[in-house]
Protein backbone atom coordinates (compact mmCIF):
# COMPACT_ATOMS: atom_id res chain seq x y z
CA UNK A 1 0.00 0.00 0.00
CA UNK A 2 0.81 3.61 -0.66
CA UNK A 3 -0.08 6.75 0.92
CA UNK A 4 0.74 10.50 0.36
CA UNK A 5 1.20 12.87 3.33
CA UNK A 6 2.70 15.97 3.86
CA UNK A 7 4.28 16.77 7.17
CA UNK A 8 5.21 20.19 8.76
CA UNK A 9 7.97 21.21 10.53
CA UNK A 10 5.91 20.81 13.78
CA UNK A 11 4.20 17.85 13.16
CA UNK A 12 7.39 16.65 11.99
CA UNK A 13 8.94 17.74 15.14
CA UNK A 14 6.22 15.71 16.40
CA UNK A 15 6.79 12.24 14.83
CA UNK A 16 11.16 12.45 15.82
CA UNK A 17 9.77 12.47 19.47
CA UNK A 18 7.65 9.45 18.81
CA UNK A 19 10.93 7.99 17.20
CA UNK A 20 12.92 9.34 19.62
CA UNK A 21 10.09 8.00 22.49
CA UNK A 22 10.11 4.56 21.37
CA UNK A 23 14.12 3.08 21.23
CA UNK A 24 15.60 0.77 22.98
CA UNK A 25 17.78 2.67 23.76
CA UNK A 26 15.80 5.54 25.06
CA UNK A 27 13.82 3.43 27.26
CA UNK A 28 16.64 1.62 28.76
CA UNK A 29 18.10 4.32 29.75
CA UNK A 30 14.44 6.13 30.60
CA UNK A 31 14.17 3.04 33.13
CA UNK A 32 17.75 1.85 34.34
CA UNK A 33 20.20 5.00 34.07
CA UNK A 34 19.96 8.95 32.93
CA UNK A 35 18.37 10.66 30.47
CA UNK A 36 20.28 14.80 29.30
CA UNK A 37 18.08 16.58 27.48
CA UNK A 38 19.39 19.44 25.83
CA UNK A 39 17.12 22.29 24.91
CA UNK A 40 15.66 22.62 21.71
CA UNK A 41 12.15 22.94 19.93
CA UNK A 42 12.04 18.90 18.88
CA UNK A 43 13.74 17.88 22.00
CA UNK A 44 11.43 20.20 24.15
CA UNK A 45 8.46 18.17 22.72
CA UNK A 46 9.96 14.81 23.59
CA UNK A 47 10.17 16.12 27.40
CA UNK A 48 6.97 17.14 27.38
CA UNK A 49 5.52 13.67 25.85
CA UNK A 50 6.90 11.35 28.61
CA UNK A 51 5.31 14.03 31.10
CA UNK A 52 8.41 16.54 32.10
CA UNK A 53 7.54 20.56 31.56
CA UNK A 54 8.63 22.08 28.41
CA UNK A 55 12.01 23.29 27.99
CA UNK A 56 13.50 26.83 27.77
CA UNK A 57 14.43 27.09 24.50
CA UNK A 58 17.35 29.96 24.35
CA UNK A 59 17.79 30.60 20.61
CA UNK A 60 15.97 29.57 17.59
CA UNK A 61 15.20 31.30 14.06
CA UNK A 62 12.54 33.47 13.20
CA UNK A 63 11.71 36.11 10.43
CA UNK A 64 13.94 38.63 12.64
CA UNK A 65 17.04 36.23 12.18
CA UNK A 66 19.10 34.50 14.60
CA UNK A 67 17.33 35.39 18.36
CA UNK A 68 17.22 34.57 21.72
CA UNK A 69 14.19 33.70 24.14
CA UNK A 70 12.18 36.24 26.26
CA UNK A 71 13.35 36.99 29.42
CA UNK A 72 9.86 36.27 30.76
CA UNK A 73 10.43 32.55 29.78
CA UNK A 74 13.90 32.19 31.78
CA UNK A 75 11.88 30.06 34.51
CA UNK A 76 11.97 26.78 32.49
CA UNK A 77 15.24 24.76 32.71
CA UNK A 78 17.25 24.54 28.99
CA UNK A 79 19.01 21.32 30.18
CA UNK A 80 17.21 18.67 32.11
CA UNK A 81 18.34 15.48 34.16
CA UNK A 82 16.22 12.60 34.12
CA UNK A 83 17.00 9.60 36.82
CA UNK A 84 14.43 7.82 36.97
CA UNK A 85 11.39 9.52 38.44
CA UNK A 86 13.36 12.08 39.41
CA UNK A 87 14.41 15.20 36.57
CA UNK A 88 16.82 18.11 37.56
CA UNK A 89 17.34 21.53 35.70
CA UNK A 90 21.16 21.18 35.39
CA UNK A 91 21.71 24.83 33.54
CA UNK A 92 24.45 25.84 36.58
CA UNK A 93 25.55 22.56 37.03
CA UNK A 94 26.14 20.94 33.26
CA UNK A 95 29.67 20.27 33.54
CA UNK A 96 29.59 18.58 36.42
CA UNK A 97 26.88 16.54 34.90
CA UNK A 98 28.00 15.77 32.35
CA UNK A 99 31.38 14.19 33.58
CA UNK A 100 29.15 11.97 35.37
CA UNK A 101 27.22 10.35 32.36
CA UNK A 102 28.15 7.13 31.43
CA UNK A 103 27.73 4.66 28.09
CA UNK A 104 24.41 3.61 29.45
CA UNK A 105 22.73 7.09 29.52
CA UNK A 106 21.46 8.76 26.30
CA UNK A 107 21.68 12.85 25.48
CA UNK A 108 18.70 14.15 23.43
CA UNK A 109 20.21 17.27 21.31
CA UNK A 110 19.04 19.31 18.82
CA UNK A 111 20.60 20.87 15.51
CA UNK A 112 20.29 23.57 13.02
CA UNK A 113 21.68 22.35 10.30
CA UNK A 114 21.90 18.53 8.39
CA UNK A 115 24.77 19.12 5.80
CA UNK A 116 25.23 16.59 2.48
CA UNK A 117 27.30 14.76 4.41
CA UNK A 118 24.91 13.74 6.56
CA UNK A 119 26.90 15.78 10.10
CA UNK A 120 24.72 17.94 12.38
CA UNK A 121 25.57 21.45 13.42
CA UNK A 122 24.12 23.04 16.05
CA UNK A 123 24.28 27.42 16.29
CA UNK A 124 25.93 28.94 18.96
CA UNK A 125 25.37 32.41 20.37
CA UNK A 126 27.26 33.20 23.36
CA UNK A 127 31.00 33.30 23.81
CA UNK A 128 32.43 29.47 23.63
CA UNK A 129 28.79 28.88 22.88
CA UNK A 130 27.55 29.26 27.01
CA UNK A 131 28.10 26.61 29.26
CA UNK A 132 26.14 23.77 27.05
CA UNK A 133 28.35 24.94 24.28
CA UNK A 134 31.71 24.38 26.20
CA UNK A 135 30.85 20.94 27.00
CA UNK A 136 29.78 19.62 24.06
CA UNK A 137 33.35 17.90 23.09
CA UNK A 138 33.03 16.36 27.30
CA UNK A 139 29.50 14.77 25.58
CA UNK A 140 31.42 13.09 23.06
CA UNK A 141 34.27 11.88 25.17
CA UNK A 142 32.46 10.49 28.06
CA UNK A 143 30.93 7.62 25.56
CA UNK A 144 27.29 7.99 26.06
CA UNK A 145 24.83 7.71 23.47
CA UNK A 146 24.20 10.96 21.62
CA UNK A 147 20.86 11.49 19.54
CA UNK A 148 20.51 14.42 17.43
CA UNK A 149 16.67 14.86 17.04
CA UNK A 150 16.90 16.95 12.97
CA UNK A 151 14.04 17.69 11.18
CA UNK A 152 14.90 17.17 7.61
CA UNK A 153 13.93 20.90 7.07
CA UNK A 154 17.30 21.35 8.45
CA UNK A 155 19.23 20.20 5.42
CA UNK A 156 21.72 22.67 3.99
CA UNK A 157 23.77 22.27 0.93
CA UNK A 158 27.43 21.54 1.47
CA UNK A 159 29.10 19.75 4.79
CA UNK A 160 28.80 20.97 7.81
CA UNK A 161 32.92 21.19 7.73
CA UNK A 162 32.66 24.33 5.18
CA UNK A 163 29.46 25.89 7.07
CA UNK A 164 31.49 26.10 10.46
CA UNK A 165 34.25 27.47 8.56
CA UNK A 166 31.94 30.19 6.83
CA UNK A 167 30.52 31.05 10.17
CA UNK A 168 31.31 32.48 13.75
CA UNK A 169 30.45 34.90 16.18
CA UNK A 170 33.00 37.37 15.87
CA UNK A 171 33.85 37.27 11.86
CA UNK A 172 30.43 39.22 11.01
CA UNK A 173 30.05 42.85 10.84
CA UNK A 174 26.55 43.15 10.90
CA UNK A 175 23.83 40.50 11.52
CA UNK A 176 20.03 39.94 11.63
CA UNK A 177 20.00 39.14 15.08
CA UNK A 178 22.74 38.07 16.83
CA UNK A 179 25.60 36.60 14.85
CA UNK A 180 26.71 32.98 15.69
CA UNK A 181 29.27 30.12 15.11
CA UNK A 182 27.85 26.27 13.76
CA UNK A 183 29.77 23.85 15.99
CA UNK A 184 29.48 20.17 14.76
CA UNK A 185 27.68 17.48 16.86
CA UNK A 186 28.57 13.68 16.88
CA UNK A 187 25.63 11.45 16.75
CA UNK A 188 22.82 9.79 15.57
CA UNK A 189 20.73 11.60 13.71
CA UNK A 190 16.84 11.13 13.92
CA UNK A 191 15.05 12.50 11.25
CA UNK A 192 10.98 12.80 10.61
CA UNK A 193 12.12 10.02 7.76
CA UNK A 194 14.05 7.81 10.23
CA UNK A 195 11.44 7.99 12.70
CA UNK A 196 9.05 6.73 10.45
CA UNK A 197 10.40 4.01 9.41
CA UNK A 198 11.90 2.71 12.58
CA UNK A 199 8.42 2.91 13.99
CA UNK A 200 6.08 1.69 11.52
CA UNK A 201 8.76 -0.47 9.13
CA UNK A 202 7.62 1.57 5.75
CA UNK A 203 9.46 3.17 3.02
CA UNK A 204 9.39 6.99 3.00
CA UNK A 205 10.11 8.84 0.08
CA UNK A 206 10.09 13.03 -0.37
CA UNK A 207 8.69 13.58 -3.46
CA UNK A 208 8.31 17.63 -2.51
CA UNK A 209 9.48 20.40 0.10
CA UNK A 210 7.71 23.39 0.72
CA UNK A 211 4.36 24.96 0.82
CA UNK A 212 2.28 27.94 1.48
CA UNK A 213 -0.18 29.25 3.94
CA UNK A 214 1.90 27.40 7.30
CA UNK A 215 3.48 24.75 5.07
CA UNK A 216 6.35 26.55 4.27
CA UNK A 217 9.31 24.17 5.46
CA UNK A 218 6.72 21.04 4.89
CA UNK A 219 7.95 17.92 3.10
CA UNK A 220 5.40 15.32 1.27
CA UNK A 221 6.16 11.67 1.49
CA UNK A 222 4.94 8.74 -0.10
CA UNK A 223 5.00 5.84 2.48
CA UNK A 224 4.98 2.59 1.23
CA UNK A 225 4.39 -0.84 2.82
CA UNK A 226 2.02 -3.42 4.47
CA UNK A 227 -1.45 -1.77 4.61
CA UNK A 228 -1.39 -2.00 8.30
CA UNK A 229 1.74 -0.64 8.84
CA UNK A 230 0.77 2.47 6.43
CA UNK A 231 -2.24 2.62 8.06
CA UNK A 232 -1.09 3.29 11.47
CA UNK A 233 1.59 5.67 9.94
CA UNK A 234 -0.86 7.54 8.67
CA UNK A 235 -2.91 8.34 11.94
CA UNK A 236 0.14 9.00 13.80
CA UNK A 237 0.67 11.92 10.49
CA UNK A 238 -2.73 13.06 11.65
CA UNK A 239 -2.45 13.27 15.19
CA UNK A 240 1.00 15.26 14.71
CA UNK A 241 -0.30 17.65 12.66
CA UNK A 242 -3.05 18.41 14.69
CA UNK A 243 -0.61 19.14 17.54
CA UNK A 244 -0.47 22.67 19.11
CA UNK A 245 3.44 24.09 20.01
CA UNK A 246 3.34 26.98 23.09
CA UNK A 247 4.31 30.34 21.36
CA UNK A 248 8.15 31.06 21.73
CA UNK A 249 8.39 34.84 22.42
CA UNK A 250 11.68 36.22 21.58
CA UNK A 251 14.42 38.61 22.79
CA UNK A 252 13.70 42.22 22.54
CA UNK A 253 15.66 45.13 22.35
CA UNK A 254 16.63 46.02 25.96
CA UNK A 255 16.26 42.00 27.07
CA UNK A 256 19.41 40.60 29.13
CA UNK A 257 21.24 39.02 26.06
CA UNK A 258 21.88 42.11 24.41
CA UNK A 259 25.20 42.69 26.30
CA UNK A 260 26.39 38.92 25.05
CA UNK A 261 25.05 38.81 21.85
CA UNK A 262 27.33 40.18 18.68
CA UNK A 263 26.41 42.15 15.78
CA UNK A 264 22.72 42.14 16.74
CA UNK A 265 21.00 45.08 14.34
CA UNK A 266 17.79 44.52 16.29
CA UNK A 267 19.58 45.40 19.35
CA UNK A 268 20.15 48.92 17.61
CA UNK A 269 17.09 49.66 15.79
CA UNK A 270 14.30 48.26 18.15
CA UNK A 271 12.90 46.34 15.79
CA UNK A 272 11.58 49.21 13.14
CA UNK A 273 14.26 49.36 10.25
CA UNK A 274 17.47 47.77 10.10
CA UNK A 275 20.17 50.91 9.41
CA UNK A 276 23.52 50.30 7.81
CA UNK A 277 24.18 53.98 9.85
CA UNK A 278 22.88 53.25 13.28
CA UNK A 279 25.36 53.86 16.48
Amino acid sequence: MKAQVTLTVAAAKEIIAEGIMHRSDFQYARENAKLLFKGGTTVSVLAEKIGLPPLRISGRISPNGAKSSGDNTAKNAHSLLVCKEHSQNIDDVFPEVTASLTSQDVVIIGANALGDDGCAGILVGSPLGGMPGQCFSGLMAQGCKIIIACGLEKRIPGKIAEACQAAGINRMEWSMGMSCGLVPLLGEVVTEQTALEDLFGVKAVSIASGGIDGAEGSITWILEGMPTDVKRAVELVIRASSAKSPALEECRKGSSGCARHKNCAWRKSGGGKLSWYEK
